[in-house]
């Protein structure tokens, strides 16, 4: 595989982008490689934390499983495939009844996903259109990112010195720094705010022995899946999601790129599901595209692959290395929060962007009642149980969407104004 050289390899001038095929010098993709493992470990290892599941090999398998999604994406759909947040609840609802059991019904939903991804190649990108014009995409291209601000403000409240000392710093070098100190600027507001809080004793009780404490090397813990119908169906809503989380991905990426990539929808759909599919089969969480790289993506204005191929080989060294993970895991919430803040909040822009580009009429009654629903549903994690299953609300609010607009037009066009209209031409 082979990147072209943007300009000099040094700069990016105003105006500019480094596309997916196109890469920095080695050292700053390297660098910027490293500021999307930073991006995405806290999360990735936050969710076999809270399931039970084995930290570095859900580690492992989203490094190995981001590498499958560049590969069958041609290297043309810049992402990291991190451990997904939708498998959270159906994994502690069937948490009594074995990892093994629990594995099977991320297979299962892996299956699922990839077969989604399957059609949707052989159907085109017409039928993707169709199914999520621009006003749908916009909505759930934001509320992916603003359904995860009532996280960035728990955790910024939690330490707020340290939040708006990360916060402050990630703005003036993303703002004010010019070159590398801008294309890093979010790594380089964690460090000053990791140190900031470890100067002011803002690190958790324990943090220290923990990282001394922890192995330098250390082999992944494998499993094997079983397969229960009642874990099974517990777990396939999640597919929802992920549909929603990689459909808006490809939207959010084409956006900034300036690139309609409609095309490798089905691509990344179908990496995905072989991706979680490969990590349910020895033991790792689910996965699915990662929002938090793609906030890093829109601040540095680098879309490289390239970079993305290097956090992937540094996930993969990583799983076998407990003390780093131990390391990352130190950071502290405040750090977080203030990153996050701005990650997230780039996410949402992203959604505005989309329809602003596609000049979106929210003077049209649809356009604005399907988006106001969708946005509310998921900007307040609008969460329901339907039997044994709990939706949250990126599920409702994309599926809502996606399944109501079409409707709400046809109402409009056959029933409302919209029919009024038709008949007075």
């Amino acid at each position: 595989m082979r990147w072209a050289v943007h300009g000099d390899g040094k700069k990016i001038l105003p105006g500019e982008v480094v596309a997916p095929e196109e890469r920095l010098d080695w050292p700053r993709t390297i660098g910027i490689g490293m500021q999307h493992v930073i991006a995405m470990f806290g999360a990735t290892l936050l969710v076999p934390t809270l399931t039970g599941f084995p930290v570095n090999t859900t580690l492992l398998f989203s490094g190995v499983g981001t590498m499958l999604f560049l590969l069958l994406t041609a290297n043309r759909l810049p992402s990291y495939l991190g451990s997904s947040f939708a498998f959270i609840a159906p994994l502690a609802a069937t948490q009594g009844e074995g990892i093994a059991v629990q594995l099977g019904g991320v297979v299962a939903a892996g299956l699922v996903l990839a077969a989604v991804g399957l059609a949707v190649k052989v159907a085109g990108r017409k039928a993707l259109d169709a199914v999520m014009p621009p006003a749908v995409t916009g909505a759930i291209v934001a509320l992916i990112g603003l359904n995860l601000a009532p996280t960035a403000a728990r955790n910024f409240e939690a330490q707020p010195l340290v939040a708006a000392v990360t916060l402050l710093s990630i703005t003036i070098l993303t703002v004010a720094g010019r070159g590398m100190a801008a294309r890093l600027g979010i790594l380089g507001g964690v460090l000053i705010g990791w140190v900031f809080a470890a100067a002011t004793g803002n690190l958790a009780d324990g943090a220290r022995e923990t990282i001394a404490q922890a192995a330098w090397v250390g082999v992944p813990q494998f499993h094997t899946p079983e397969f229960r119908l009642s874990a099974i169906l517990v777990t396939l809503p999640v597919v929802i999601v992920l549909i929603a989380e990689n459909v808006g991905h490809v939207k959010a990426v084409s956006a900034m790129t300036g690139r309609n990539l409609d095309d490798r929808a089905g691509d990344a759909l179908l990496a995905d599901g072989l991706a979680t599919t490969l990590a349910g089969g020895f033991g790792g969480s689910g996965t699915t595209t990662y929002a938090e790289n793609v906030g890093v993506m829109a601040a540095t204005r680098v879309y490289s692959t390239a970079a993305y191929w290097v956090a992937a080989l540094t996930a993969v060294a990583l799983a076998f290395i407990p003390k780093f993970g131990a390391l990352i895991l130190s950071i502290p919430a405040g750090v977080l929060g203030g990153a996050t803040l701005v990650l997230y909040g780039l996410i949402g822009m992203l959604g505005v962007r989309i329809w602003q580009d596609n000049k979106v009429d929210f003077n049209h009654p649809v356009n604005l009642t399907a988006a106001a629903v969708a946005l509310v549903a998921g900007i307040g994690n609008l969460t329901l149980r339907v039997g044994s299953v709990e939706l949250e609300g990126i599920a409702w609010g994309s599926a809502g969407i996606m399944l109501g607009y079409p409707v709400l037009m046809w109402l409009y066009r056959r029933v409302g104004e919209g029919n009024s209209v038709a008949q007075a031409r």
